[in-house]
């Protein structure tokens, strides 16, 4: 099955995936070099923190398709989902709260408590794959894969 076609029910989920890790890397590479005399190393750590997680959730939003003899369409979605959410609270609210001074917009202080909603986003994730593994209705017979 060619998992690139256009009438591919996972395509978007792929695209937003590989997105994810287009911007993981130039935001690695920004952290790397632009950004090393502008934040200070908590702050620098602080913002890898964000390419991190952003970099693994990417990955797998980009992989989680292929696992369809495992998940429903539905529930492939809606972990994805889940994911790519986790990374805009998480992620992208320790850029801008890592930037906030640099970008002379101090008011960025108040997405504080955003990052801590995108950890909850990522664990809800992971714990509703882990729920559809144990429960899920989906036949889970690795030998017959």
């Amino acid at each position: 099955m060619n998992t690139l076609r256009a009438n591919n029910p996972f395509r978007v989920y792929m695209i937003i995936g590989t997105a994810s890790l287009l911007l993981a890397v130039c935001f690695g590479a920004m952290g790397a070099h632009a950004l090393k005399p502008i934040l200070s190393a908590e702050q620098l750590q602080s913002f890898e923190t964000g390419i991190r997680y952003q970099f693994i959730h990417g990955i797998v939003i980009l992989f989680l398709p292929t696992l369809n003899n495992y998940f429903s369409e539905k529930h492939i979605k809606q972990a994805s989902l889940l994911f790519i959410l986790g990374i805009l609270f998480f992620s992208f609210s320790i850029y801008l709260l890592n930037l906030r001074e640099f970008l002379n917009m101090p008011g960025l202080k108040l997405l504080g408590p955003v990052t801590p909603v995108g950890g909850l986003l990522f664990i809800s994730g992971w714990l509703f794959l882990f729920i559809q593994l144990i429960f899920g209705s989906k036949n889970i017979d690795i030998e017959k894969n």
